[in-house]
């Protein structure tokens, strides 16, 4: 059975992690909808963006069409270690967890995340403690979010995890620290053992992929708010090993902050990868190779919504 048509724009849009390839599923997903649909999803009252989904939310909050922020993804991809530059089985380990956008798919990770406030956040912290250490920096995404001219204004959420405590941090909600938005989308953007954690205000951040695949459960909602959750992660279809594992923590990790926030009187509808955009993605969702055609099924996937 075809999926329910998506005909009314959304309160807040979720975007969540996925890499270069989960960012470009995204971006082609959403241009796709808005050409077969006329909306216009700019207009959010909110956006909610962790690691890859921080850049398409960044885009949008500052309001570009999705498709404005394929040169801020491209940077974010071409900064990636290439495979020679991390060689032995840790480093092919910590290669493929990096390269799946998000750090629940390390070796690290059932340690890291297994647990819920405040033991999880102090779980979270020794795990990062321990991860090998990087320079590496992405100073070419950071000058491409800094064009988009995004501005933190109460629409956007940025997800973030404080490296040393373990602890999540919302850049753009209240009480977060003060930031820019590229200081933030860079934060959310550092995967650990392959960027260095981005330091703002004399603290060190780290992607929000850390803490979750969609950081659903942060979006600001009541009762009757539409929230769309699009989440590269947990493509439709089965797979085995790292993939398998990273889809099945994506979708398990959905479904309880699905919970929470239907306890709040929240209206949720999820999107993930259908299986035709699903195989081009791959596993490697670091490699920008193969963008154009995510891109192009993705675009397809969002007519298709329409």
């Amino acid at each position: 059975m075809p999926p329910a048509p998506i005909r009314d724009r959304p309160d807040v849009l979720v975007l969540g992690v996925g890499g270069t390839l989960g960012e470009a599923w995204m971006r082609g997903l959403l241009g796709g909808l808005e050409s077969a649909s006329g909306l216009d999803l700019r207009d959010c009252d909110h956006f909610v963006g962790s690691s890859a989904g921080s850049i398409v939310a960044a885009t949008l909050a500052a309001g570009r069409r999705p498709q404005a922020g394929d040169r801020a993804a491209r940077a974010w991809g071409e900064a990636a270690p290439d495979e020679d530059e991390q060689p032995g089985l840790l480093g092919r380990a910590v290669r493929g967890a990096g390269r799946l956008g998000v750090a629940a798919a390390s070796p690290l990770a059932p340690v890291a995340l297994a647990g819920v406030a405040p033991a999880g956040r102090a779980l979270r912290a020794a795990a990062l403690a321990a991860a090998p250490s990087t320079t590496r920096t992405m100073d070419g995404l950071g000058r491409h979010l800094d064009a988009l001219g995004a501005r933190f204004d109460g629409r956007l959420r940025i997800a973030t995890v404080d490296r040393r405590s373990g602890r999540r941090v919302m850049f753009g909600a209240p009480g977060a620290p003060p930031a820019s938005v590229a200081q933030a989308v860079l934060a959310s953007c550092a995967v650990p053992w392959l960027f260095a954690p981005v330091r703002i205000d004399g603290r060190e951040y780290v992607d929000g992929g850390v803490w979750s695949p969609t950081n659903l459960d942060a979006a600001p909602a009541r009762r009757g708010t539409r929230v769309l959750c699009l989440v590269p992660t947990a493509a439709a279809g089965s797979a085995r090993g790292v993939l398998g594992a990273l889809r099945a923590f994506s979708t398990s990790a959905l479904a309880a902050e699905s919970l929470a926030l239907r306890a709040r009187g929240a209206e949720i509808r999820t999107i993930v990868p259908d299986a035709a955009a699903g195989a081009v993605m791959g596993i490697d969702l670091m490699d920008p190779r193969r963008s154009e055609d995510v891109l192009d099924a993705a675009y397809a996937q969002g007519r298709a919504l329409a």
